[in-house]
């Protein structure tokens, strides 16, 4: 087959594929009815699902060769019914008729087995969101296979340009788009269409023992909007071959500086910490303290769920329930936790539109860019990697294996490896001297680098 035809007949998929989900995004609304409607008659006294379709196109390119092209649709359907307080779930990738009524059924089955819950059920109907604008999460763009190939094959030969890269794990280019539809028997309906795309590349540089991995990716609902293949690439070389020949540290104390893409999860800790689940299981540092001053003054950490073309953006929670523009932490006190409906329930308190999670989290800047926080930091260690999951939720401490760099009067002078840095949330909160504008922007926690004045570094 010519290379005219075989792009013909791509591009007669594609929009073949592409006229498939546009189809599925027409029909979820129909089949979510049909669900609810289904479940009444069967004696439901409620109900709540989420039914989704999505495709996607994964390209991976290794030492010069394509390696991977994978391509994915899938649908599936979340249910969740009530019969007074007891609760029964199923999730189903089969939507014709007879599977979703086998779904019904057998959610109902299950709510027979349940014990009751006086906390279960819907959202308020009052809460439901009424109208919103379009957060505008949909750019479609053809799947093209020979252009994403080529990207990819663009990327990994920037990043590959220095001799001592040796060895790459590949370069990448994923495009998806996917629809999501969430009603329940309130009478609620509200659905979403949004794109994704991203690129990636990871490369290895040096020898048997001493080879160092790194890596670099972008992603965007626009495409138009996503870092070029050969930064990407570039980025990733930079990167790996800074760490080269590392060292070891001395244990003590000393100043850590967490780098933008690895400090939104000290955020994501607090977030854990304030969730709906850790507080009414009793498995959160920060249970009953609201109120509190958790941070010095500068630091404010906020939602904003309408964005346009956010990361997370949406109008509505998991549950239907209208979102809103949240603020967890202003000026350093905890403001407010993050509940669903269910959670609030349990607790006393009122929902803050969190079923989900929460969407574009931010954190406030104290306004160094990330040389200057550097300065502030004068010499301790800059950490660029995390490694394991040594958190504990109940008390707060915080150890984790890091890798990064030593730095000296503000100026980064050798890669470090094989260490744990330790503390305790709390004081690690308490004792941030400076968070950078070098925010990273690719995820749905946003935050640049954040500076911690004191924490325990122990070394070979």
């Amino acid at each position: 087959m010519s290379q005219r035809n075989i792009k013909n007949q791509n591009h007669e998929t594609d929009q073949a594929l592409s006229e498939q989900m546009q189809s599925w995004h027409q029909q979820l609304p129909e089949c979510a009815h049909k669900v609810l409607e289904l479940a009444s008659q069967k004696g439901a006294s409620s109900a709540e699902l989420s039914v989704s379709g999505s495709r996607g196109l994964s390209i991976n390119a290794r030492l010069a060769e394509v390696e991977t092209v994978e391509f994915n649709q899938d649908q599936s359907l979340s249910l969740t019914l009530y019969k007074g307080q007891r609760k029964g779930h199923v999730s189903v990738t089969d939507l014709t008729d007879k599977a979703l009524e086998q779904a019904v059924d057998m959610a109902l089955a299950f709510a027979e087995h349940t014990a009751e819950d006086s906390f279960a059920g819907l959202a308020d109907e009052s809460l439901m969101a009424q109208q919103w604008d379009d957060p505008q999460l949909y750019y479609p763009e053809p799947f093209d296979v020979d252009r994403l190939v080529e990207l990819s094959l663009i990327c990994e030969a920037a990043g590959r340009t220095d001799e001592r890269i040796t060895n790459s794990d590949g370069a990448g280019f994923y495009a998806g788009e996917s629809t999501t539809l969430y009603a329940n028997s309130h009478g609620f309906t509200g659905q979403l269409w949004g794109t994704s795309y991203s690129a990636s590349c990871v490369l290895i540089a040096g020898q048997g023992e001493l080879m160092q991995r790194d890596y670099w990716y972008d992603s965007n609902r626009q495409w138009a909007l996503l870092s070029d293949p050969e930064m990407i690439g570039k980025k990733a070389a930079e990167r790996t071959l800074s760490r080269l020949n590392p060292q070891k540290l001395s244990t003590g104390k000393m100043p850590v500086m967490f780098a933008a893409e690895v400090a939104s999860g000290l955020v994501g800790h607090l977030m854990g910490a304030i969730s709906g689940g850790s507080l009414y299981r009793n498995a959160s540092f920060l249970k009953d303290r609201q109120g509190e001053q958790l941070f010095p003054e500068f630091v404010s950490i906020y939602e904003q769920p309408h964005l346009i073309a956010g990361v997370a953006s949406a109008p509505f929670d998991q549950e239907g329930v209208a979102t809103r523009n949240n603020v967890f932490v202003e000026q350093g006190v905890l403001n407010q936790y993050m509940l669903s409906s269910y959670s609030a329930r349990k607790l006393g308190l009122d929902t803050s539109a969190n079923a989900g999670g929460a969407r574009n989290l931010r954190i406030t800047s104290t306004g160094e860019t990330y040389e200057q926080v550097l300065k502030k930091m004068g010499t301790g260690l800059l950490v660029t990697e995390l490694m394991g999951q040594g958190v504990n939720m109940v008390t707060g401490d915080y150890s984790r294996g890091a890798a990064g760099f030593w730095v000296e009067n503000g100026v980064i002078q050798y890669p470090v490896h094989e260490i744990t840095i330790a503390g305790n949330l709390n004081d690690m909160f308490r004792h941030i001297i400076a968070i950078g504008s070098d925010v990273d922007v690719r995820g749905n926690t946003q935050t640049g680098s954040i500076l911690i004045e004191e924490m325990a570094v122990a070394g070979a």
